[in-house]
């Protein structure tokens, strides 16, 4: 039902306001969009005015605020709340930290439907419990029935959900040359990185930069319990980098050799089984935003970054202070994806 299509009437004053209507603008405190009560007939024959705009609800109409109460109880799928409307929108709050998951093809068939609005952070956004994550308007002051079911029916199940983050313990291996404080601060910064997804660092410590202690290195790191492997000091530009060859000593699988995103490029993902090992040049990948903040977020909501993924960061892969709103809010107070 368009808007200009609805049942509007112009009351004069004098003539008898009846509860049920719809206000099509404001009057004092009572504001436009509302179902007028037996006591707000009462305020408006109080009130001064000269004439008042109003509409008339027709069998098969719903509110609005009925309307976007029931559509977002609909959109929202796991791990998403509905909060109290607000401004003429419900909000969708995240209901734990996680990973927000957009079903972009159903959020865009929603959207032909006639009368509404539903939009969301994009897929992948990083949510902590209460952001809101999208919302739902209904756009004229009611709607018809049929539009409503028929956009129930398209978010069925629902279209934003929030995956909660998995926690896994993990391993930082440095065999670039170091200062024993250098490997400290990048200790510390790995860890309370990996404390923002419930996970911890279990293990940091200097390898060998040959083979041989590298590949005894990651497999031991395996066998004690880890579940994912950052291996810092590695010359990627490089074949005959010591760490590519211990992945072959182990059986480790290449993901991909560099990740199209900036700064950070130079990360590459590997698999040995189930375990993400990732690569990096040095520790200063911890020092400010970069593809390892956009990589981790997935790793740990339980995503295997494969070819296809890796490759899909190309899409938004300028990492930037104004693009920052995509990345972990590791403390308060700092940009998202820093420590300072």
């Amino acid at each position: 039902m368009k808007e200009d299509a609805m049942k509007t009437r112009r009351i004069e004053r004098g003539e008898k306001v009846a509860p049920g209507l719809v206000l099509t603008r404001d009057l004092g405190s009572l504001k436009k969009g509302r179902v007028l009560s037996e006591a707000d007939v009462r305020a408006i024959d109080a009130a001064v005015w000269k004439d008042l705009d109003v509409l008339e609800l027709e069998p098969g109409d719903v509110h609005e605020d009925s309307a976007g109460q029931r559509l977002a109880a609909a959109v929202a799928g796991e791990g998403v709340g509905v909060g109290a409307v607000d401004g003429g929108s419900f909000p969708l709050m995240a209901r734990r930290r996680g990973l927000v998951a957009l079903d972009t093809d159903r959020l865009a068939k929603l959207n032909l439907v006639p009368d509404l609005a539903a939009y969301a952070h994009p897929d992948g956004y990083v949510a902590v419990e209460g952001d809101i994550v999208g919302r739902v308007k209904i756009i004229p002051f009611v709607t018809r029935e049929e539009h409503l079911r028929r956009a129930e029916e398209t978010a069925a199940g629902g279209i934003v959900r929030v995956r909660p983050f998995i926690p896994m313990r993990a391993a930082l291996l440095v065999h670039e040359q170091i200062a024993e404080q250098a490997l400290e601060r990048g200790r510390r910064s790995f860890q309370e990185k990996l404390s923002f997804f419930g996970s911890r660092l279990e293990t940091a410590r200097a390898v060998a930069g040959n083979p041989r202690a590298l590949s005894e290195a990651v497999d031991g790191e395996q066998r004690a319990g880890a579940q994912l492997v950052l291996l810092v000091g590695s010359r990627s530009m490089d074949p005959q980098d010591p760490v590519l060859q211990a992945l072959d000593v182990v059986g480790a699988r290449m993901e991909r050799h560099g990740v199209p995103a900036y700064p950070g490029t130079l990360l590459w993902i590997a698999y040995l089984g189930d375990i993400p090992v990732l690569g990096a040049p040095s520790c200063g990948i911890f020092s400010r935003a970069t593809s390892l903040d956009v990589v981790l977020p997935r790793l740990m909501a339980g995503d295997r970054m494969d070819a296809a993924g890796i490759a899909a960061l190309s899409s938004g892969g300028i990492i930037a202070p104004e693009t920052s709103y995509r990345l972990p809010p590791y403390r308060k107070g700092v940009p998202r994806g820093q420590l300072e």
